[in-house]
């Protein structure tokens, strides 16, 4: 791996309705998801991104190979500038807050929900 790149370079948040998850990941984060062209029998909405700087992006995935989970690899999302702002978001989207705004010292706080589509999801903010 090049020292210079990001060790992740994209995810995919699997749903079981895309819509569904897009409203929810649109309304905590209070930002537009993209919809992509439907490719290999996925349906997937992107999230913000810049496509030409480099930095991680990813999307929300529905296809029969994408199964939500609350075990296994767990994506941390940017929660800036203050994680509470998107917790207090959280259940009126329809989600659940599994762990709630906790502090990583300098390192500044992190959280779990679970999205409507059953995944467990971190959040990471300075604030």
């Amino acid at each position: 791996m090049d020292k210079t790149s990001n060790a992740l370079n994209w995810f995919e948040v699997p749903a079981l309705d895309i819509a569904r998850a897009k409203k929810f990941y649109e309304t905590i984060f209070a930002a537009e998801l993209s919809d992509m062209p439907e490719m290999m029998g996925m349906k997937m909405a992107a999230f913000p991104a810049d496509w030409n700087t480099g930095k991680v992006s990813g999307a929300l995935a529905q296809s029969p190979m994408h199964k939500p989970s609350e075990v296994g690899t767990v994506i941390y999302l940017n929660a800036n500038p203050d994680i509470q702002t998107v917790l207090d978001m959280v259940e009126t989207a329809g989600g659940k807050v599994a762990m709630p705004r906790t502090s990583l010292g300098p390192n500044g706080f992190m959280a779990f929900i679970i999205d409507t589509e059953g995944n467990k999801m971190g959040l990471h903010a300075k604030n």
